[in-house]
């Protein structure tokens, strides 16, 4: 059995206590599940939405960057293809100094699994029903996107990570105007 399967087969039920003659996993093969789920794992489903919320906020009312906040969940694409965007160098380097983002879980709201939509109403939006969703807020709180336009990004993936820069792009220079 190749060394690498080890792991798998401990997430998958095996016995969790290894027989005291056994190999150790080798270190490449144990960062890699670890690797893989960071990369996957945007919107932690145990975080304290309305703290996270909160605090983006409260960078935003500190004026020094736009809060956006992306409502989605790790199981859908689009919010998977949106948060590798805006967590990739792209982005960081042409807004990281002018965008603070925040990631929030809303599991399947389309489903009436949903969870933290009260943190959605906070922006006007009485239901949600598809993700992502990305809210974009000023210094004084205000949305600086309108509701249609945040509800828009449903097909992130396919709209691709340059619709997504040059929206960025726009909404800091409307935001340069005021």
């Amino acid at each position: 059995m190749p060394l690498c399967l080890a792991p798998l087969l401990l997430a998958a039920g095996a016995p969790q206590a290894a027989p005291a003659a056994a190999a150790p996993v080798p270190e490449v093969c144990q960062a890699a599940p670890r690797k893989a789920e960071a990369a996957t794992h945007f919107y932690p489903a145990e975080a304290d939405a309305r703290v996270a919320v909160d605090a983006a906020l409260a960078d935003a009312a500190s004026g020094h960057r736009t809060a956006l906040i992306v409502f989605g969940a790790d199981w859908c694409h689009d919010s998977r293809a949106l948060a590798r965007w805006l967590t990739g160098e792209a982005f960081k380097a042409r807004f990281g100094a002018r965008y603070g983002v925040t990631f929030i879980d809303v599991g399947k709201p389309q489903t009436g699994q949903g969870r933290n939509l009260d943190q959605v109403a906070r922006f006007g939006v009485r239901s949600l029903k598809s993700t992502p969703a990305l809210f974009a807020i000023g210094a004084r709180g205000k949305l600086l996107s309108g509701k249609r336009d945040a509800l828009s990004w449903r097909n992130a993936d396919s709209r691709g990570e340059a619709a997504l820069l040059a929206w960025l792009d726009a909404l800091a220079a409307k935001r340069a105007q005021h």
